[in-house]
C-alpha cells in the first residue's frame, strides 16, 4: 500500500509585504476588534491596517514621524 504525505504549501506574502504575529493579546480585545471589523464589514487584517496607517499618518503631520514614501 502506498502512502501519500500532504504537506501545506508555504505561502509567499504578496510584493512589498510583510509578516507579523502577535502574542499575549487580551482577549477581550480580540473579540472586540473582531466585532469593530465585521461592524464595518472589513476583515481583521484590513481593520488594523487602516487603523496602523491611520495614526502613522497623524504623526507624520504632527512631525513625530518622517514623512513616509
Amino acid at each position: 500500500m502506498k502512502v501519500l504525505a500532504f504537506l501545506p504549501m508555504a505561502r509567499t506574502p504578496p510584493e512589498g509585504t510583510g509578516a507579523w504575529n502577535f502574542r499575549d493579546i487580551p482577549r477581550d480585545l480580540m473579540r472586540k476588534v473582531k466585532m469593530a471589523a465585521a461592524h464595518e464589514g472589513k476583515t481583521v487584517k484590513d481593520f488594523l491596517i487602516e487603523l496602523a496607517e491611520k495614526r502613522v499618518d497623524e504623526l507624520e503631520r504632527k512631525g513625530i514621524l518622517p514623512k513616509g514614501k
